[in-house]
């Protein structure tokens, strides 16, 4: 298998995004909000003598087996990758940041600004098909098998983990870590419907032939040409339409300004698209 260095910059990206949340706003305030980490967290607070990283990684070692056999060796190896580089961030920074308090006193804020961080990050390490190990493992399997959005199957199992922390950490920072794993649903499916998004575009030109001869040789994207008549003018004309990225966008609105002023474009936004030239090569 071809190393894709992309996906590994966007996976460690991602990674270091979740540890930055967690470990300055979500661990201080002992917001357990599921997964490994968050039972990690209940752990450690019972154990405090054990290193966090360590007890993360110890964790994850149990589950990772789980993605092989389930989701097969490629996403079971970047998993296993995540979630030991995952410890091995916190166990970094618990060496070189120190910390024992939040940025914020405030406990909805540390939720806030440590949920949304996390799943910003969470999110890009989902859309490059690997996750941090532990629940994010369970989660995908029920991804895959019955195809619930990958930020609700996260927040089914990672339920029995904020009972805990209710247990733990008591009921008012369970009641926070709940609504934490909610909102962490949220934002994982929205940054990943983000990623996915293409542009399906309609135009009505002059210069139809022009403009969809540079759609298929110069973007290297396929088109559908119809037939119409104009409503208004009766004309016979021909539309094209075509479903591209947002990059790709810009460079075919760009060209239809250079060669038809007053072409007629209509774009939406299309959440996901399958079939050649997008899910398979």
């Amino acid at each position: 298998m071809k190393f894709d260095f992309k996906r590994f910059f966007l996976i460690n990206l991602g990674l270091l995004i979740i540890a930055c949340g967690l470990y300055f706003f979500l661990l201080p305030a002992h917001l357990a909000v599921g997964g490994a980490t968050g039972l990690a967290m209940v752990i450690s607070y019972l154990l405090p003598e054990i290193n966090f990283g360590i007890l993360l990684g110890v964790i994850n070692v149990i589950l990772f087996i789980i993605a092989f056999i389930f989701l097969g060796k490629e996403f079971g190896g970047y998993t296993l990758y995540s979630s030991f580089a995952l410890s091995g961030i916190f166990a970094l920074l618990e060496q070189l940041i120190p910390i024992t308090n939040s940025f914020a006193d405030d406990l909805f804020i540390n939720l806030i600004f440590g949920i949304l961080i996390a799943g910003v990050g969470m999110g890009i390490v989902f859309n490059q098909e690997a996750s941090t190990g532990g629940t994010d493992i369970i989660a995908k399997i029920i991804n895959k098998y019955s195809h619930i959005d990958i930020g609700k199957s996260l927040l089914l199992s990672d339920l029995l983990i904020t009972v805990f922390a209710s247990i733990v950490f008591g009921a008012r920072l369970g009641m926070y870590a709940l609504l934490g794993i909610v909102i962490n649903s949220f934002v994982i499916d929205k940054m990943i419907a983000g990623f996915n998004v293409k542009i399906s575009m309609i135009i009505i030109s002059e210069n139809v032939d022009i403009i969809n001869k540079f759609i298929i040789d110069d973007v290297s994207r396929g088109t559908t040409i119809y037939h119409a008549t104009g409503g208004y003018s009766k004309e016979d004309k021909k539309i094209i339409n075509t479903i591209v990225s947002r990059s790709e966008y810009v460079r075919i609105r760009d060209f239809i300004k250079s060669v038809d002023k007053r072409a007629f474009v209509s774009i939406s936004y299309v959440t996901e698209v399958e079939g050649e030239g997008f899910t398979y090569d």
